[in-house]
């Protein structure tokens, strides 16, 4: 195996989680809807601001790595949802759902032999945005984010 491959499939495994902590799935699992949007004290956000802020901000991490059509979002407002809690659960399953999409498609980008890893993304604005780059900033800021939700779950008495 290539050292290109090596790290393509190193960069997939911290994509999806797990070596060092807890995955995105298992973080989520049962969680319990009535708390979906519950803020307790001295939390900074509801289960669903961290939900749809992983969506958000991995949606536009692949944009912006993809696409010359790519516009930033404003921050920080951009990058939260408007609302605490959930409409439904079903607006919740699909979060999650797009997120796992969203993970599925960087790592089909990563996989990908003829995606540069180190080449500049030529929309980007300096030399460091690369596709690399983009990989790790979604792969650190998606794990930064579950250990909220573990955090969360602890505070509402529901983590294992």
């Amino acid at each position: 195996m290539t050292e290109n491959a090596i790290l393509r499939e190193q960069l997939v495994q911290v994509l999806r989680g797990g070596a060092a902590h807890v995955d995105f799935l298992a973080a989520l699992k049962d969680f319990p809807a009535e708390h979906y949007g519950t803020k307790p004290e001295n939390a900074a956000h509801s289960a669903w601001e961290v939900l749809e802020h992983i969506r958000i901000a991995l949606d536009d991490l692949y944009e912006f790595s993809t696409s010359d059509k790519y516009v930033e979002l404003k921050w920080p407002e951009g990058y939260w949802p408007k609302s605490a809690k959930p409409a439904s659960p079903k607006e919740w399953n699909d979060s999650v759902r797009a997120i796992e999409e969203a993970l599925g498609a960087f790592t089909a980008l990563v996989k990908d032999s003829h995606s540069n890893l180190f080449a500049q993304i030529p929309w980007g604005t300096s030399k460091d945005q690369t596709l690399l780059r983009e990989v790790l900033v979604a792969a650190t800021h998606t794990s930064y984010h579950i250990g909220e939700f573990v955090f969360l779950r602890r505070l509402l008495g529901a983590w294992k």
